[in-house]
């Protein structure tokens, strides 16, 4: 398929028409069967138009999101091998230690990870006590 601006040269007016190539506009044309939509005068003709140029076709834009979800998904999971390999597991008792080390002055070797609620990590920020959350995937292979 194919659009062209069309012109008729009678009254002027400018309109658009689909045909399904070139060569069936030629042959329409040829055959004098364009007329103008409002004035009905067979002196229509193409104008100049720009070309109108396609975007990423829908298959190419959900093969980008793909692969921009895989790459998020291992750095999610790098962070996470970090985390695991260089903090201690509280698991749910995230809240209870972060607070035994901070209001007790614990000295850990290493930081800490682990299960909280919203409303306890806010609960912690309000009380000076630096929290970050992060996402986490589960590990599907294990």
């Amino acid at each position: 398929m194919i659009k062209y601006k069309l012109i008729c040269k009678n009254c002027e007016l400018s309109f658009d028409s689909w045909f399904s190539s070139s060569k069936e506009y030629e042959k329409l044309k040829k055959k004098n069967f364009l007329n103008c939509l409002n004035c009905n005068s067979k002196k229509v003709e193409k104008t100049l138009m720009a070309p109108q140029l396609m975007n990423k076709t829908i298959e190419e834009k959900s093969q980008n999101k793909k692969l921009k979800f895989k790459y998020i998904n291992k750095k999610i999971k790098e962070y996470q091998n970090f985390i695991k390999n260089n903090f201690e597991y509280v698991g749910e008792n995230f809240a209870y230690e972060a607070r035994s080390i901070h209001y007790e002055n614990k000295k850990n070797k290493k930081g800490i990870y682990g299960t909280a609620s919203k409303s306890e990590v806010e609960q912690l920020k309000e009380e000076g006590i630096e929290t970050e959350i992060i996402p986490w995937v589960e590990d599907k292979n294990n």
